[in-house]
């Protein structure tokens, strides 16, 4: 780190890095300097004039705090500390002048704009602004573009800011917008008219600071001041992006990221932000019992009954789907092993070994990602299973990180060495006396659950693993459901996988496991939220919550524990997840210890301590599998259609709409005959 450098600002005198910008400077010191076009994590484009600060010995004219460094203030008098201002009367005269040429083809749009309460524009020009305009002239008006169902535009609003390209071009890596015309003619336009083909996109929707890039689903639905705010946790990906959950009575409303640098910074995927129109879609909301041949609804203390009494006696397989929180999975653990039974949570066959963290979560954190020179992806398309974290390792390629693929290719939006897309490509790889070369650089090993769920998946662990060492790499395992590390945690896991689970099994209880078929022959008891496949196959089904119905622990990719919190409620009589459980275990006779989600976790973290440590990343000791030879299979990515990987997307029209244009997108385009 470089030498610190004492600066004053505003009659404070602060020691800050040289290579900061002033604007940093400023905001490490507390001081809020106004902005539209510098964000932190874009590169900077020093266009809006907005940030003007006044530099005390310098030019005679306000400097532009993004693009300017500390270390290129001269120093005061007699080696006095370089001073800035950032409140004196050329600044205020310069950022009222800014905001009035600002504002000279703004439309007066706020009554009717759903950016209207939280846009920095109206905030600004209130705080930094004058009362009155001296323009007579009639306003610019520029063409509205379509960027597909997710963004909607109102192009006369744009302020030209360029957040936008900037964002699509650096953090998603697609090239379709861009700035055209000059002066009055200048534009934010797509290329050729093309839609966004990103599922990062929506995105610069909460860049934007005006009304000109809006929330297509949500427009016109509600209005900031009447929504309550819940922080919780996303379960689209096994990445556990922070989120805020915005509702309005009983239903939610939108879907918003919150920033946390260790997991998905500022950003969410396409799919977390508008998924939530698949929550109020195809809910369960009441129990079912199936009677000759047909579902018929049913009161809860009948569904529990009938529930109890075809467990009772028989032998039992708990199946944990990809959305349950650990609470539920340790309660179903707990009451299916109490009837003799056995409890599987990796219900796609990865076959992640029990009890060994270092291998079914690895040693990497998310972060580590940002310092690292070599990156090797193993049978994973990190763009359709965690695009947060794809952005991620764009940013260290960006840095100059190596990046190598071992499996199919695919366009993952940077350059990466492809190895081979099969097993034996990986064996070679193991081989290589190079691989050893350039080991005090930092690298990272990213395993997939495709390279996982085929018969060889822990050969192909325990390889990488092998490479790690080699290499003196760190490991992460990219899990693709949310639930998987929580439920793995508290051992929800049977010797021999799935088969070996329901092998046998009377009775198969389905806790929102909708990505398996059950065979016939056994009783189905589905608990989930939506009538998905595994409703479809239930004898007796009842009504649980998702994710934002009730609170849970989820433990992410990298094993951070992390809470979301419930923000409404489930419709209908649908209940939480563990409060079924308790229920069904008091009508089985062998009544949970807990009768409150405080007394369940109370045991769960008795049981599993590490799960106390809420957004930490617990140390995994390093235990490497013994290495197993691998068959010659390629491998293939566990994720085929990104937007309905589970049953809330699968509910949603709009996911719906996005998957048909991704697959348009795919399709060879076929010449006019």
């Amino acid at each position: 780190m470089a030498d610190l450098r004492k600066i004053k600002i505003d009659d404070v005198v602060i020691e800050v890095d040289p290579n900061l910008t002033l604007i940093q400077a400023c905001e490490q010191a507390g001081i809020e300097v106004p902005r539209f076009c510098y964000h932190e994590r874009l590169s900077i484009a020093g266009n809006c004039r907005m940030c003007l600060v006044e530099v005390v010995g310098g030019p005679p004219k306000p400097a532009a705090s993004c693009a300017m460094q500390v270390k290129d203030l001269r120093p005061g008098p007699d080696g006095a500390p370089s001073e800035i201002k950032t409140n004196s009367p050329m600044v205020k005269k310069a950022r009222e002048g800014v905001m009035e040429f600002l504002l000279i083809n703004h439309p007066l749009d706020c009554p009717i704009c759903d950016q209207g309460g939280e846009c920095d524009l109206q905030d600004q020009a209130v705080a930094y602004g004058v009362d009155f305009s001296r323009y007579r002239e009639p306003k610019r008006a520029s063409e509205d573009l379509n960027l597909g169902p997710l963004v909607e535009t109102h192009m006369t609003r744009c302020i030209s800011c360029t957040r936008c390209v900037r964002f699509t071009t650096e953090v998603a890596g697609i090239t379709q917008m861009g700035q055209t015309g000059r002066g009055e003619d200048s534009e934010i336009t797509s290329y050729l008219n093309e839609t966004l083909a990103s599922n990062l996109q929506g995105n610069i929707i909460d860049l934007c600071p005006v009304g000109a890039l809006v929330s297509k689903p949500y427009a016109f639905t509600a209005r900031p001041w009447e929504l309550t705010k819940t922080e919780s946790i996303d379960v689209m990906d096994a990445l556990g992006s922070n989120i805020r959950v915005d509702t309005k009575g009983r239903e939610v409303m939108r879907i918003l990221p919150r920033n946390h640098d260790g997991v998905n910074e500022e950003w969410i995927s396409d799919k977390t932000r508008f998924v939530w129109d698949g929550l109020r879609r195809q809910r369960l909301d009441r129990p079912y019992i199936r009677e000759n041949g047909k579902l018929r609804p049913a009161s809860w203390p009948e569904a529990l009954e009938a529930a109890a009494r075809a467990m009772q006696g028989k032998k039992v397989a708990g199946l944990i789907g990809d959305l349950v929180p650990t609470e539920a999975a340790f309660s179903l653990k707990q009451l299916v092993e109490g009837l003799g039974g056995k409890v599987e949570c990796r219900t796609d066959g990865a076959r992640l070994p029990a009890g060994n963290r270092s291998a079914y979560v690895g040693t990497a954190r998310i972060e580590n990602i940002d310092s690292a020179k070599r990156i090797l992806l193993i049978g994973t398309n990190p763009r359709d299973e965690a695009p947060v974290l794809n952005a991620r390792i764009r940013k260290a390629w960006a840095h100059g990180a190596q990046v190598a693929l071992l499996g199919e290719g695919v366009d993952l939006t940077y350059d990466y060495h492809h190895l081979g897309s099969d097993r034996a490509a990986l064996s070679a790889l193991v081989a290589d006396p190079k691989i050893s070369e350039g080991t005090e650089l930092p690298g990272i090993v990213i395993v997939g659950q495709g390279a996982l769920r085929e018969a060889d998946g822990e050969a192909v662990l325990a390889n990488a693993m092998r490479i790690c060492e080699l290499g003196d790499c760190k490991l992460l395992v990219l899990h693709s459901a949310a639930s998987r590390v929580g439920a793995m945690d508290v051992g929800a896991v049977t010797e021999g996988g799935l088969l070996a689970a329901i092998e046998g099994a009377e009775v198969v209880y389905n806790l929102g496991a909708d990505e398996v078929d059950v065979a016939p022959g056994p009783v189905v008891i589905y608990q989930g939220s939506h009538g998905d496949r595994g409703a479809h196959r239930a004898d007796i089904i009842l009504p649980g919550a998702c994710y934002t119905e009730e609170s849970g622990l989820f433990v992410n990719t990298e094993g951070r524990p992390q809470l979301a919190m419930r923000a409404n409620f489930a419709p209908g009589e649908g209940k939480e997840n563990w409060a079924i459980l308790r229920a069904l275990s008091a009508e089985l006779g062998k009544t949970q210890p807990w009768d409150s989600l405080a007394g369940l976790r109370r045991q769960l973290v008795e049981a599993v301590p590490h799960l106390a440590q809420i957004d930490q990343v617990p140390e995994n000791a390093w235990q490497p599998l013994e290495r197993l030879d691998m068959g010659r299979a390629a491998f293939r990515y566990a994720i085929k259609d990104f937007y309905l990987t589970n049953p809330i997307a699968r509910s949603s029209p709009l996911m719906g709409e996005l998957s048909a244009m991704a697959a348009a997108r795919k399709a060879p385009a076929l010449a006019a005959e």
